[in-house]
């Protein structure tokens, strides 16, 4: 059963996410993962546990889709923190953590590009589907000029919470309406199959 939870944080930036009965225990499992990556020491992960492993890690530690795309966009919100957390003299960590945030949001559109939001058009819900893979293609945009922008100048920091600030508007969408939605409608089987697909298109790129 999916329960649907929203806080804020003292700036007010949503930090709600969609979880599952017993997805407590594997968020908290998770979040050492997580941690340690969005802390600045992905490379200790990497080296520990190898890219896959370390990309792979929400979908490894949930059980079913919905539960591990809202592992990721935890994940997501972890690196958006630390990025945050920088100033314009930490040059070499905000590269760091912008390509570690590139590849993980690769992986995840591409887990809901081409199994999540075909699996939403076949319930009907094409428009929705349509309407954030369209919203993928600003994330590619933000990515795109956060590459291109000086990372020490204040334009850097101002267009990090501007994407952050859309992204966690997505996030939001996905995980109060549309993702219960799909899981509600679909049956035991066919969830446990959608998982299983899901996670080879995201070990593909993980």
């Amino acid at each position: 059963m999916v329960t649907d939870t929203a806080t804020r944080d003292s700036k007010g930036r949503f930090k709600g996410s969609a979880s599952a009965k017993g997805g407590e225990g594997k968020s908290s499992n998770f979040g050492m993962v997580a941690g340690a990556v969005a802390g600045g020491a992905a490379l200790g992960i990497l080296a520990m546990f190898g890219r896959k492993a370390a990309v792979q890690a929400p979908t490894a530690l949930a059980g079913n889709w919905d539960e591990a795309l809202v592992l990721e966009h935890q994940a997501t919100l972890k690196v958006f923190d630390a990025i945050e957390a920088t100033d314009e003299h930490n040059t070499v960590k905000r590269s760091m953590l912008l390509s570690h945030l590139k590849h993980a949001l690769l992986k995840h559109a591409v887990e809901e590009e081409n199994v999540i939001y075909p699996a939403l058009r076949e319930i009907g819900q094409r428009d929705a589907a349509d309407e954030l893979t369209k919203e993928h293609g600003y994330v590619k945009q933000y990515l795109y000029e956060l590459e291109n922008i000086p990372n020490a100048s204040p334009a850097w920091i101002t267009k990090v919470r501007e994407f952050r600030a859309d992204i966690e508007k997505h996030m939001q969408e996905e995980e109060m309406q549309l993702f219960p939605m799909l899981r509600a409608q679909l049956s035991e089987e066919k969830n446990k199959a959608l998982t299983l697909t899901m996670n080879k298109e995201g070990f593909k790129v993980a």
